[in-house]
């Protein structure tokens, strides 16, 4: 592989950092303001911030959006409104540690999508990667006692991550089956804006919740650092790394999760976390790591990434 600036590096690993720490904002979250409120504040937000600089970029390519718009919508819905605001909503019943393990099967996610929706043909290195992950979350999820499952089920928590993972999973891949040929931070900001379009009823039928000191810098960092800042980073990241290299980054982000959930939730690390996470992360791993064997015999060593 040539040699490449630490710099390119340092792009994926500040997204995943900021993503590390809305996870903890998430699950700061519960209690002090409702899921349903910050689900739309965080993206009211970010597009208040976007506008100036977007609006008129997309208003000159209004064409291209009016000829997209039902792929835009599923892309927002997917994407911004179903995994962003599931993660609220399990934050109430799950701990962070769980919510960082059970993301990790969102590049694994991606991959399973690409073989069902771009007809990609499965290999025996996915099948195996895909139980082992399986039974790593099974193992996380049913807290080690996977003969529990029937009788007790899993957490609504841990449920509902799963769900907004698999969401992600799809609206990536979608993402490249149903090319938009618009600049990537125009597509960010038209999702963004149907996001908010879509949470507004959630807004409406939620439980008031007030902006307060408390949950402020909540809102603010999920709105401007993990929306809009970390995106930028990880859209360079994919630049100068290519999207596999990219997305073997995406492996540290339960890691990180789970040393900041101990560190500042103080959540208790079990058995169960360690056993299920490494079961899992070694699922992706396998999985990933050919792919990306073959990204580089395919890079001409004369390219600079």
């Amino acid at each position: 592989m040539p040699a490449m600036p630490i710099k390119y590096l340092s792009f994926p690993l500040i997204a995943i950092a900021i993503w590390a720490i809305n996870t903890i904002v998430s699950k700061l979250s519960a209690g002090v303001i409702d899921p349903g409120v910050i689900s739309l504040d965080r993206w009211l937000l970010a597009s208040l911030v976007m506008t100036p600089f977007m609006a008129p970029k997309v208003w000159r390519n209004k064409h291209i959006v009016i000829n997209h718009l039902p792929k835009i919508i599923v892309f927002s819905f997917l994407g911004m409104v179903l995994f962003q605001s599931l993660a609220y909503y399990a934050a109430a019943s799950t701990s962070a540690t769980n919510m960082g393990l059970i993301g990790s099967l969102m590049p694994l996610n991606t991959i399973l999508f690409s073989t069902l929706l771009l007809k990609e043909r499965p290999t025996l290195l996915l099948v195996v990667g895909a139980t082992l992950s399986m039974l790593g979350i099974l193992v996380l999820v049913t807290k080690g006692q996977p003969q529990h499952l029937l009788s007790q089920g899993i957490a609504l928590g841990d449920g509902l991550m799963l769900i907004g993972t698999i969401a992600y999973g799809a609206y990536s891949v979608l993402l490249r089956k149903w090319a938009v040929p618009l600049p990537p931070w125009q597509m960010l900001y038209l999702q963004i804006i149907f996001a908010v379009v879509m949470l507004l009823p959630v807004y409406w039928l939620s439980p008031a919740s007030p902006i307060t000191a408390e949950n402020l810098p909540l809102i603010l960092f999920a709105g401007i650092f993990s929306s809009i800042v970390a995106g930028f980073f990880w859209m360079q990241g994919v630049v100068h790394l290519g999207a596999n290299r990219a997305m073997l980054f995406m492996n540290l982000l339960p890691v990180l999760v789970t040393l900041i959930a101990v560190g500042v939730l103080n959540e208790a690390l079990h058995s169960f976390h360690l056993i299920g996470g490494l079961v899992t992360l070694s699922g992706v791993l396998l999985v990933e790591l050919p792919k990306l064997r073959r990204t580089e015999r395919n890079t001409p060593q004369s390219k600079t990434n």
